[in-house]
């Protein structure tokens, strides 16, 4: 089970590099760099050690490919990613949803009769459960696969088959698999990521994962049955050592991730925005290839407040 904490702040944190976090040999390779040079650079541009750079006894952290000689620059490059993520954002904004409704796409397609739409419809507002899809399916009026074929013009996305895909625990926290519903999965050469939904795809999610991982990212439709088998799996699996935090502000956000890069060292790290919360991944090794070590990931996920 991975390590789960809560912490709740109350103290009051340069575009940042765009290279994503990728578990290729670029990142070892700067680590390399960075352990045999004479003397490094430091990423924070408002650095103001100089020479004195020569002296100074450590090559690590790295926070988005950039070293960092002091804690004092950690902070600085970390407030800076803080506010590049959570600029413009607004808080538990519900989207405006323009899709067709599921119901009248399958009529429209010829796939169900407008009586068969009615009944559905009928039953789930006396049950006050269920989805439409599920109703239609258990009436007999459509079959599960139709269901996700309508789904996936919906979103203009395709359906995912589970066949020839591997579920990737590493590849996301706890949190967000649970809270999301999204079903991290990869081909054989690791390449592309897949994430798969059972009703509604989160494009959102799957942009930050993307920035997360420097990898293409598709997203699909999953048939319900498929997506349950694999949520089951991935519900006994463990997953990368994760942190989940809160933080009242901006700054006691920025305060608090720059202390775990301090505390942690990582040859590579990258924050990024998922919604309401920030997601700080850490890897605390260098690795090269497409598959990443969980023992070496350290995620930390925090929400900033009002809460």
């Amino acid at each position: 089970m991975p390590l789960l904490k809560l912490a709740r702040l109350q103290a009051s944190g340069t575009e940042a590099d765009r290279t994503p976090l990728m578990p290729s040999g670029m990142n070892a390779k700067l680590e390399g760099a960075r352990d045999s040079a004479l003397i490094g650079r430091c990423s924070n541009a408002e650095c103001g050690s100089g020479w004195i750079q020569l002296f100074r006894n450590r090559t690590r952290p790295v926070f988005e490919a950039g070293w960092l000689c002091s804690p004092e620059c950690t902070r600085a490059r970390v407030q800076l990613a803080v506010r590049r993520e959570l600029d413009g954002w607004v808080q538990n904004v519900e989207p405006y949803r323009h899709r067709i409704p599921l119901g009248l796409l399958m009529l429209e397609q010829g796939w169900i009769t407008s009586q068969q739409l009615r009944r559905a419809i009928d039953a789930q507002r006396t049950a006050g459960k269920l989805r439409l899809g599920e109703w239609l399916v258990k009436q007999g009026a459509g079959t599960e696969a139709l269901v996700s074929r309508a789904l996936s013009i919906q979103w203009s996305c395709p359906v995912l088959s589970p066949a020839g895909l591997t579920v990737s625990h590493e590849l996301l926290p706890r949190l967000f698999v649970e809270a999301f519903g999204a079903l991290p999965l990869t081909e054989a050469s690791g390449r592309i990521l897949y994430l798969g939904f059972e009703q509604s795809v989160d494009t959102a999610l799957a942009f930050s994962v993307e920035r997360m991982t420097g990898r293409r990212v598709e997203s699909g439709i999953l048939q319900s049955t498929s997506h349950s088998e694999g949520m089951d799996r991935m519900r006994n699996q463990t997953f990368p050592e994760a942190q989940v935090a809160e933080a009242a502000s901006e700054c006691a956000a920025a305060h608090l991730l720059a202390k775990s890069i301090e505390r942690a060292q990582p040859a590579s790290s990258r924050l990024v925005r998922v919604h309401d919360w920030l997601w700080l991944r850490m890897i605390l090794k260098g690795q090269s290839g497409a598959v990443l070590d969980r023992s070496s990931i350290r995620d930390i996920v925090c929400r900033v407040g009002p809460f």
